[in-house]
């Protein structure tokens, strides 16, 4: 009993500590798809990052619950205790199963989305640097093309000028103007590998806490579980 109650209370300082992470996480994902939402067309795929806020603002209560019992056990705190991890369980195992289909499925999505971009571009050798989605692509990526620069080279069907957008180039050449005889100072990486990464990234970081948190959750359930077995509470038998 004693056990079960320091664990509750430790268990509780964590729900705190981990509640911020899953804040981030969420804030992460929405603001990721805000940013590129003219590659992301349908608005439900930041649904993860809600859930994950919706989880984080749970998680806070049910600290302050899971504390309370282990200094001094009420019935009816403990009935709503239990209510709350079950809630956080059905949040967190939907936050997860969504994260780790949307990180296998928007891999196909943004290969297409980028070589519509590309394909549509109307650029020329000139000093502007441009701003549609595919110039704010490269610029705050960093990044050339779909997989290289050489994408828009395929992408020039009826004329073939010699350069590149200057979104292309790298921060530090102030002075490029996306002259393929200049390939140096143009960014190496494609913009497709990175946005995968930053995608996959947030969404298995979503994954993992949702995980963890779970399992924690179980052993939160199962400890609260003990202390109410222990002392049968009678008024609360409509639970």
């Amino acid at each position: 009993r004693s056990f079960a109650r320091s664990l509750l209370g430790f268990l509780g300082f964590i729900f705190w500590g981990t509640a911020a992470a899953q804040m981030f996480g969420g804030v992460s994902v929405i603001l990721m798809f805000k940013n590129y939402r003219s590659l992301f067309q349908e608005s439900y795929l930041s649904l993860p990052g809600w859930l994950a806020l919706a989880t984080a603002l749970t998680l806070l209560p049910t600290g302050v619950l899971a504390v309370s019992i282990s200094v001094k056990c009420s019935r009816n705190q403990q009935g709503i205790l239990m209510y709350l991890l079950l809630l956080l369980l059905c949040l967190e195992v939907s936050s997860a199963a969504l994260a780790h289909s949307y990180c296998v499925r928007t891999a196909s999505q943004l290969e297409s989305a980028m070589d519509y971009f590309v394909h549509q571009h109307n650029w020329t050798c000139s000093q502007d640097p441009g701003n549609s989605a595919v110039d704010v692509i490269q610029r705050k990526l960093q990044c050339c093309g779909v997989h290289n620069y050489k994408d828009w080279l395929k992408a020039s069907s009826s004329y073939h000028p010699a350069c590149v957008p200057k979104s292309c180039c790298k921060e530090k050449h102030s002075h490029c103007r996306g002259d393929l005889g200049h390939v140096e100072q143009l960014s190496e990486e494609g913009c497709l590998k990175k946005l995968e990464d930053q995608l996959c990234f947030a969404m298995l970081y979503i994954f993992w806490c949702c995980t963890v948190l779970s399992i924690l959750e179980v052993l939160a359930g199962v400890s609260n579980g003990f202390l109410m077995r222990r002392q049968p509470f009678h008024e609360l038998r409509i639970l």
